[in-house]
């Protein structure tokens, strides 16, 4: 009896962690001061668009997606993402982040 209550436990416990967890979504990402216009704080940052409203990234950075200055660089170009995380206090925390190819 003792093993079928935690085997059930168990369950709940997955079936829980399953339903919180963000879902990957398609979103376009560059940098917030160069191409984005976010003027809140200095420098180049990564964002994303998501709704039409723009989101500094905290978990990664500009700088971990390659050259940032390159032609094709965030602080050149508004590139697409799939990404998976929540807002927080205006801040796109992300916990999966994966540049998606430029079409030509």
């Amino acid at each position: 009896m003792r093993r079928i209550v935690s085997f059930f436990i168990f369950l709940i416990s997955v079936a829980t962690y399953a339903q919180e967890k963000p879902k990957p979504q398609i979103v376009e990402v560059s940098c917030g001061q160069c191409q984005f216009g976010m003027q809140s704080k200095k420098g180049c940052d990564l964002a994303v668009r998501i709704d039409g409203k723009t989101y500094f990234v905290e978990g990664t950075k500009l700088d971990e997606h390659g050259n940032a200055h390159a032609e094709d660089g965030f602080c050149n170009a508004v590139r697409k993402a799939e990404v998976a995380g929540e807002i927080k206090e205006d801040k796109f925390v992300v916990s999966y982040f994966k540049l998606l190819p430029q079409k030509e």
